[in-house]
């Protein structure tokens, strides 16, 4: 069975000939030019649908879809997630990674296991990720190349620097 990968989920019509406008869950937002056919939910099983056009327009990516001619005939997709599965997944420059392979790795300070690794914000200045401790608490750490040693997705593990030097002031 295939994994799918949310990229983006259809927020309302576009114009009258089938055309629906997105809201891109993406970074690489080059990735809508290239799609030959996108995963949708619809009934609880994903569909694939063949992507006819795309066009980047007031702001959106707009896409249209094979057989899929007017507003009426994509009326029903209006929420609905678009997902891709793996094989149309972009690589990566090195030392970025997908979300999804972060998520659940085991997290290392000083060789110490420290926790696991629950989630990931994605903010303008840098990424965090969220870490849940040992006494189940999160810790939120800057995925930054001073705090964030090693990762190694295929042992679903990241290594970070010290952790108590991490929460030091630097005021003394």
């Amino acid at each position: 069975m295939s994994d799918f990968y949310l990229i983006a989920q259809i927020k309302s019509i576009y114009g009258c000939e089938g055309f629906v406008s997105l809201f891109s869950f993406s970074d690489a937002l080059d990735r809508f030019k290239k799609l030959k056919k996108v995963f949708i939910d619809v009934y609880g099983a994903k569909r694939e649908f063949v992507v006819d056009k795309t066009n980047f327009e007031d702001g959106s990516w707009i896409i249209k879809f094979k057989n899929f001619d007017s507003d009426q005939d994509v009326g029903f997709l209006i929420g609905k997630k678009i997902f891709i599965d793996e094989n149309d997944l972009e690589s990566l420059p090195d030392d970025s990674y997908y979300i999804h392979e972060l998520i659940g790795s085991k997290v290392f300070s000083e060789n110490k296991f420290f926790g696991y690794l629950t989630d990931v914000l994605v903010l303008p200045t840098n990424d965090v990720y969220v870490i849940k401790d040992d006494d189940g608490k999160e810790v939120l750490i800057p995925a930054l190349k001073e705090y964030v040693l090693n990762v190694d997705t295929k042992n679903k593990r990241v290594d970070l620097s010290s952790v108590s030097e991490m929460f030091l002031d630097d005021e003394n």
